[in-house]
């Protein structure tokens, strides 16, 4: 029965937001929490050690670089499931709970919190985020079948599905590339609803229509590029 379930949080200067989320965290559905500084120039790092949570350092800036540096300090001791959550605390931690739940029992390999299916507060994403969301997972499902409704951070994986992934993209396109990835090697995908509302602090994406405009850019040449690369067998950062 799988059991032993990890929790990565990427951080860039979000030292309210991250002090928030590690005080919701439903503490019995996780056995490890691991905050990745991906180099903040406030009190990320010491809020995460606070709080009780491991401290990693990203060196190369980027979330999926972040999400990498959590794993590969997994790597000697991996848990069953690894589990993703913005440190902005937009997202719910208690729905940590209804997201590990088909996993733990063996029922999914990857879960995707879906803000679209859930409670999204007013103005928690701005309109064109939202439209971008919404193009982003229709053309997913054109090219490569599936359901997904929401390309969400908060999301949890099994090791074993995490390997033969091979999860390689530094930036924003990490979600994308899970995604994309696990309906080509036709794993058991899930969404169960979240709620979503107002971050903390300043977004760095989402924010502006520029930023979400370069974000939205990779997203969408992710969808291509993982959809006609080779998937491996092997994840490098986890053996």
């Amino acid at each position: 029965m799988i059991s032993r379930t990890a929790l990565i949080i990427p951080a860039l200067n979000e030292e309210q937001g991250l002090a928030l989320v590690l005080a919701a965290l439903p503490g019995e559905t996780l056995d490890r929490v691991v905050v990745v500084d991906n180099g903040s120039r406030d009190r990320t790092a010491a809020v995460a050690a606070e709080g009780g949570a491991q401290v990693v350092k990203a060196a190369r800036k980027g979330y999926g670089s972040a999400c990498q540096a959590g794993l590969v300090h997994m790597k000697d001791d991996p848990p069953d499931i690894v589990a993703f959550l913005d440190a902005d605390f937009s997202d719910d931690p208690a729905d940590l709970t209804a997201l590990l739940a088909p996993l733990k029992a063996g029922q999914a390999d990857l879960m995707v919190g879906s803000r679209e299916l859930g409670r999204m507060a007013p103005g928690a994403m701005p309109w064109h985020a939202r439209w971008g969301n919404r193009l982003a997972t229709r053309l997913m499902t054109l090219a490569h079948g599936g359901s997904f409704t929401d390309l969400g951070p908060f999301r949890a994986v099994t090791w074993d599905a995490l390997e033969r992934l091979a999860m390689q993209d530094p930036g924003c396109g990490w979600n994308v590339e899970m995604q994309v990835k696990a309906l080509r090697l036709g794993l058991r995908c899930r969404e169960v609803p979240v709620a979503y509302r107002r971050r903390v602090g300043a977004s760095k994406i989402s924010g502006t229509l520029s930023g979400s405009v370069r974000a939205g850019s990779a997203i969408l040449f992710s969808i291509a590029r993982y959809g006609r690369s080779t998937v491996n067998v092997r994840h490098s950062g986890t053996k």
